[in-house]
C-alpha cells in the first residue's frame, strides 16, 4: 500500500513538472531565432534594445495583417493571440531596460529609439482600437487586452521619457565632474 502511494506520489510530482515546463514553453514570448539574436547581443545595451523594439513591431505588423486579411476565419482570438504576444515582448523590452539600468548603462541612445517606437506603437493601437469601436462585437473579446496594452504602452512612454530625462542629466553631472 505504501508504495502504491509512493508511486501516485511520483507520478503526480511528474505529472506537475511535465506540465510547468510545457506552460513556460508555450508561453515564451519569443521564437528560437530571436532568443539567438537576442544571445549574440546580451552584452550591448544598444543592440539588445534595438531587437527588442524589431520584435514588438513585428508583432505589430502580424496583427495589422491579421486584421485585414480576409482568410482569417477567428479574427477576434488571432487579435487577441498577437496583442498578447506584442505584451509579451514589450514587457521583455522595460524589463531588459531595467537591467541596463541596475548597471548604470548609458541608455540615452537607445532610450530615443525606444520613445519613437513607443510613439509608433501607441498610434497603431489606438488605430486599432479605433476600428474596434466600429466593430463591437468581434471587439468583446480583445477590448480588455487592448485598453491594458495601450495602458502599458502609455506608461511605458512616460517611463522612457523619465528615464531619458534622468540618463540626461546624470551625463552632464559627469561631464562637470571630469577634469
Amino acid at each position: 500500500m505504501i508504495r502504491m502511494r509512493s508511486k501516485v506520489a511520483h507520478l503526480m510530482l511528474a505529472i506537475l513538472l511535465l506540465s510547468t515546463a510545457w506552460a513556460q514553453r508555450r508561453s515564451d514570448p519569443l521564437t528560437p531565432a530571436e532568443e539567438d539574436q537576442l544571445r549574440d547581443a546580451a552584452q550591448e545595451p544598444s543592440d539588445r534594445i534595438k531587437l527588442f523594439i524589431l520584435f514588438a513591431r513585428t508583432r505589430l505588423t502580424t496583427l495589422e495583417q491579421v486584421r485585414v486579411d480576409p482568410k482569417v476565419t477567428d479574427r477576434a482570438r488571432q487579435t487577441r493571440d498577437q496583442l498578447q504576444s506584442f505584451l509579451d515582448v514589450y514587457d521583455e523590452l522595460n524589463d531588459n531596460i531595467d537591467t541596463f539600468v541596475e548597471r548604470k548603462a548609458d541608455l540615452r541612445k537607445p532610450l530615443k529609439s525606444v520613445i519613437d517606437a513607443d510613439t509608433e506603437f501607441q498610434a497603431k493601437l489606438r488605430a486599432l482600437k479605433s476600428s474596434a469601436d466600429a466593430n463591437k462585437n468581434e471587439a468583446k473579446q480583445y477590448d480588455f487586452l487592448l485598453s491594458n496594452v495601450l495602458d502599458a504602452v502609455d506608461n511605458g512612454l512616460q517611463d522612457h521619457r523619465q528615464l531619458m530625462t534622468e540618463q540626461e542629466e546624470a551625463a552632464k553631472h559627469k561631464k562637470t565632474k571630469t577634469p
